[in-house]
């Protein structure tokens, strides 16, 4: 090995930065740290593409108790991040999130309530009535009601908080490295370190795998199984006539979700799963906008019969295909590997929980927080799949 440290972090975007500032921050972990990302950057990361949504309105418990952890994170990042007296402003817009549903779905969002009120959600079911009345602009045809965040909810800036970590933890002693990692070492049933593609090999006491939607991929090379690859995401940005006052992010139930910013909106739309293979290409396709983004806009808002698209970005999902959650701690086999991947589209609002549970299974050897146990690598092997049904 050309050089060792206790713990390599493979990608230095929220998540792994999240774990090196969760390492850094432990006073019981004296180890040296290196992330090495592709791209210091972060031109091209799936963090700063995102929308930086912060949510307590999923359908499973370990996600509800992840992001309760991160709304208290977030209104608390600027002095836990900070250094030399300066943190991160994260620009927390709390106006909700809004999941309207038809006839058909709402029974869905009502047995849910009681779930994330457990974990301190403050979701309310509203009926047509409380909607119209609420939100006016809404077209409310086909409706029968609405689950709707009133507090904890909203959206933050992704790039303030990638940003937040990585100053923070190589000021608590983290080293980053600018390089891809393009293969696992594995020696004696156990992964112990890793090739740089400028060439080179670092050794490691632990790996942790934050490498996003290049992970499957990388785990691969190691002959691991890791169902997690890029699904594309489209996002439009346009403008309106009419201001939307107090809108929250909202989610038609088509599936399209839309919001405002800095004067205007944006739109993204999953496509159907079997119109949604694995893409890792930036190409901008203009035409869904019109095709399929528009229709549903105007239909569910009025005043969005009058916009115009300003610009486009495309993103990547780090999509884990077997049930949309996150795949969190060690292989049952392999030794010297942790997981921190495959959060589908929700891991900015989930970096904070996932990169503390993260460094606790390095430092302690376990789960001291939140027990995320039920995220580990045997449901992927085994087939057991934990699906989360609130993916946006």
């Amino acid at each position: 090995m050309d050089k060792q440290y206790d713990v390599v972090i493979v990608g230095g975007g929220v998540m792994g930065s999240a774990v090196a500032y969760f390492l850094g921050a432990d006073p019981d972990f004296q180890g040296t740290v290196l992330v090495v990302e592709q791209d210091p950057s972060y031109e091209f990361c799936s963090t700063t593409r995102s929308w930086g949504g912060v949510r307590q309105q999923f359908s499973t418990s370990e996600n509800i108790a992840m992001a309760a952890y991160n709304v208290d994170f977030v209104r608390q990042a600027a002095n836990l991040l900070a250094v030399d007296g300066e943190g991160p402003e994260l620009g927390f817009r709390e106006q909700g999130y809004l999941f309207l549903a038809d006839e058909a779905t709402l029974p869905h969002f009502e047995s849910l309530q009681p779930l994330q009120t457990r974990h301190g959600a403050e979701t309310v079911i509203l009926g047509p009535d409380a909607l119209g009345t609420r939100f006016p602009w809404l077209n409310l045809d086909g409706i029968a009601g609405g689950s709707f965040g009133e507090r904890h909810e909203g959206w933050i800036d992704p790039y303030a908080l990638l940003m937040g970590f990585r100053r923070k933890a190589r000021a608590l002693g983290a080293q980053y490295e600018t390089d891809t990692v393009s293969s696992l070492t594995q020696e004696g049933g156990r992964i112990v370190g890793a090739d740089l593609k400028a060439g080179g090999r670092i050794g490691a006491g632990t790996v942790v795998l934050c490498a996003g939607w290049h992970a499957g991929r990388l785990a691969a090379t190691a002959g691991i199984e890791l169902p997690v690859g890029p699904r594309k995401r489209m996002t439009y940005v346009f403008e309106c006539r009419e201001t939307i006052a107090n809108m929250p992010l909202t989610i038609d139930v088509t599936g399209l979700a839309c919001r405002p910013e800095g004067g205007q909106y944006l739109s993204i739309l999953s496509p159907p799963a079997d119109q949604d293979p694995d893409r890792d290409d930036f190409e901008l396709e203009y035409d869904g906008f019109e095709e399929t983004h528009w229709p549903i806009l105007a239909n569910r808002i009025p005043a969005f019969e009058a916009i115009k698209l300003t610009r486009a970005w495309a993103g990547h999902y780090d999509y884990n295909s077997s049930d949309h959650n996150a795949v969190l701690g060690p292989h049952p086999e392999l030794g010297g590997i942790l997981f921190c991947n495959g959060f589908s589209g929700h891991g900015i609002q989930q970096s904070p929980a996932a990169g503390r549970a993260t460094a606790e299974l390095i430092v302690h050897g376990r789960y001291r927080s939140l027990d995320l146990a039920a995220l580990n690598y045997e449901r992927i092997a085994e087939g057991r799949p934990i699906v989360e049904a609130a993916v946006v």
